[in-house]
């Protein structure tokens, strides 16, 4: 067995608070966050003199985690377009399935925390799916189950 499962996804970001605010209010736990002061961690990235504070945020009674980090030094580097559209190579999205997508929505609105990208829709009988996008442009897609 090559794969056992999927343990987090990495996002680096500038402004850890807001990202973890946004996380927390899809839904995520936060495990917990601090300074990274592992020395291996500049071994395992390839980068020298590092200086970064992360958070881990986990999903409610799943094993899924998202990891933030957030670079003093070396500085993060922007991407260019910062706001990258869907057909932009790379990782464009995580994905959460939800009880109720647009409750989700409408908090995330309410908080100030995320918009649509574009609507809620709906996939036949199965799934009503939408795209949202956060603090630091993060676009997270969101999956209500139907039936």
């Amino acid at each position: 067995m090559a794969i056992q499962r999927l343990d987090n996804v990495l996002l680096v970001v500038e402004d850890l608070e807001s990202v973890i605010a946004f996380f927390v209010e899809l839904g995520l736990e936060l495990e917990g966050k601090g300074p990274l002061d592992w020395p291996g961690a500049e071994r395992v990235i390839g980068l020298d003199d590092v200086r970064q504070d992360v958070a881990m945020l986990r999903v409610p009674g799943g094993r899924g985690r998202v990891e933030l980090a957030r670079f003093h030094r070396p500085r993060a580097i922007v991407p260019e377009p910062y706001d990258a559209p869907a057909n932009t190579l790379g990782l464009r999205r995580i994905m959460f399935a939800v009880d109720d997508v647009d409750d989700v929505v409408a908090r995330l609105r309410d908080d100030g925390l995320a918009g649509l990208v574009g609507e809620i829709v709906r996939y036949e009988d199965v799934y009503r799916l939408c795209y949202v996008r956060g603090p630091e442009n993060i676009v997270v897609g969101l999956a209500e189950e139907l039936g």
